[in-house]
């Protein structure tokens, strides 16, 4: 990204109240947002809907939930892996959004939900339906990996009627004016995918991915999330200097996968502790 100083585009503002209290929240405790992802209805619908309880209770901010696809491009063997067992176990996207109105009705921490994935489930259902079913059942945002800006008002536009965001991706090779053009479209927060490659490779270059990224808040006036590559707490508190939320997916997944269904919730609890006390800085 260079440093035009051509104008920007406004972009949307945040208009979920979730996320926005959210981010107002952490600013002013001067903390940083934690975003797990997991694939709903991996291992099953039920083990799902207990993960998701155990990750708020741990400590997540916000969490992205995948709506499985069979061709996920953008992402590694691990969440492919996890979506070809969502899919094989029947999960469809009206089965998504009971599993976020069951969390919903239980969480108590008022954390946002943020629907991951692919244009064609929800094109499918038809972008207008789709966008009053998700608000309907206490989603807040999409975020979809394969629609570019050129073609995003399409859904852009019924998620501004329901009061929803659209968080976009941005990338290391989004020139300036990309950029800006996917800025025009964004809302909630701006996703920042630290390197040109696929969920679950490793985090490399982080002084260029703190460059990029507050070139992305500059542009946007958004929060910026930085994904893709983080596995630890180490390399969450080293992407929190410079972002203003971490998403950790595969890793989550990975560590999910290793154990039976019924001692997941557990594990989700423990690692979004974990990361949560390396983020605000105490000792693991």
């Amino acid at each position: 990204m260079s440093s035009s100083n051509s104008a920007v585009p406004t972009p949307r503002p945040i208009r979920s109240p979730r996320l926005a209290r959210t981010f107002a929240r952490l600013a002013t405790e001067g903390r940083k947002a934690f975003i797990p992802y997991v694939t709903a209805g991996d291992p099953d619908l039920a083990t799902s809907a207990a993960v998701l309880l155990a990750l708020a209770e741990g400590g997540a901010d916000i969490i992205e939930l995948g709506v499985p696809f069979s061709d996920p491009m953008a992402d590694g063997e691990v969440i492919q892996a996890a979506m070809l067992r969502a899919l094989g176990g029947g999960t469809t996207f009206a089965k998504v959004l009971d599993l976020v109105r069951e969390f919903r009705a239980k969480d108590t921490r008022d954390t946002p939900i943020v629907l991951f994935g692919y244009l064609n489930p929800i094109y499918r259902v038809g972008l207008a339906q789709a966008a009053k079913a998700a608000r309907e059942a206490g989603a807040d945002a999409f975020l979809v990996v394969d629609l570019p800006p050129e073609e995003a008002a399409q859904l852009t536009d019924p998620l501004t009627e329901e009061g929803l965001d659209f968080v976009a991706l941005f990338t290391p090779t989004s020139a300036d004016e990309r950029v800006r053009a996917i800025a025009s479209q964004a809302s909630g927060f701006a996703y920042y995918v630290s390197m040109a490659g696929i969920t679950g490779d490793a985090l490399t270059g982080l002084d260029e991915v703190a460059q990029r990224t507050q070139r992305v808040r500059e542009v946007t006036g958004l929060p910026v999330a930085v994904g893709f590559g983080i596995r630890s707490g180490d390399d969450a508190r080293r992407v929190a200097t410079f972002a203003d939320a971490v998403v950790i997916g595969s890793h989550l997944i990975q560590t999910l996968a290793t154990v039976a269904p019924a001692e997941q919730p557990a594990v989700a609890r423990a690692f979004a502790a974990e990361i949560r006390a390396a983020l605000d800085g105490q000792p693991s």
